[in-house]
């Protein structure tokens, strides 16, 4: 059985003071209506993961994560946030890949797999983003370039650490537009991921592995999406930011 997920991402939204009572209130609620065995992490930005933290606790089905990292463990790299300190705050996943990231901040595929070494070499849960622009969809060239991210950032490692990702397909044209992919398109994009993750691994890792659908998952759209046979969970955006609606997202299995 795959996990199911539903991972938050908060991006940069929220005072502390908004974020503790947001975080506060998702754990609450998972606590009293989530019955389904899913997962919920709430990926937060960096100020916020320290009391988010404490806010967490011990709850069995609420876990935390990183929206980002830098590749290197320690170092002069102002600014930025090692793998170390995301992980001595209860840091459990990390965010690598986002189309975000990509666009606003050039990271490239090859950087991408530094990364991941990075944070698969702490112990920690890469969440793996990957994705097509509008144009690309419309060119055909979708496939080819998706399974291609998937390709350069990670068919390195070893079966073992492969095992440790969370892969997260978001149509870019998707993401805060309002605009879903289709059940339909979403399904077929992720059974073409898992058989690329197949066809290097074999069929038993890549039927271990959850693939999560990000782009305007929200409450209403969410079971139809999550009953696809290769959709294991969201990863969600402006949706996380209402606790009510990304809990109902987690009840929608």
């Amino acid at each position: 059985m795959r996990d199911k997920i539903v991972a938050g991402n908060w991006k940069m939204n929220n005072t502390l003071e908004e974020g503790i009572t947001l975080a506060s209130e998702i754990v609450n609620m998972v606590a009293d209506e989530l019955t389904d065995d899913v997962k919920m992490i709430m990926c937060t930005p960096y100020i916020h993961l320290n009391a988010v933290s404490k806010i967490i606790g011990g709850a069995e089905k609420v876990s935390l994560g990183s929206q980002n990292c830098n590749d290197n463990l320690k170092g002069a790299y102002t600014g930025e946030i090692s793998v170390g300190m995301l992980k001595s705050v209860g840091v459990e996943y990390v965010i690598l890949g986002h189309s975000e990231r990509r666009e606003y901040f050039g990271e490239s595929n090859d950087f991408l797999a530094k990364k991941v070494n990075t944070v698969l070499e702490a112990g920690l849960n890469p969440i793996f983003c990957c994705g097509e622009t509008l144009d690309i969809r419309e060119k055909g060239a979708h496939y080819e370039f998706v399974t291609n991210q998937l390709t350069e950032s990670l068919f390195h490692l070893s079966a073992d650490d492969f095992k440790k990702l969370v892969i997260a397909y978001e149509p870019i044209w998707a993401i805060g537009t309002g605009v879903t992919a289709s059940k339909e398109q979403a399904q077929e994009m992720h059974e073409k991921l898992r058989a690329h993750i197949a066809g290097k691994y074999g069929t038993e890792v890549a039927e271990g592995i959850s693939i999560l659908y990000g782009g305007s998952c929200n409450p209403k759209n969410a079971s139809d999406l999550f009953a696809q046979k290769d959709i294991d969970g969201g990863l969600i955006g402006g949706a996380s930011l209402k606790s009510r609606d990304f809990v109902d997202i987690g009840k929608s299995y």
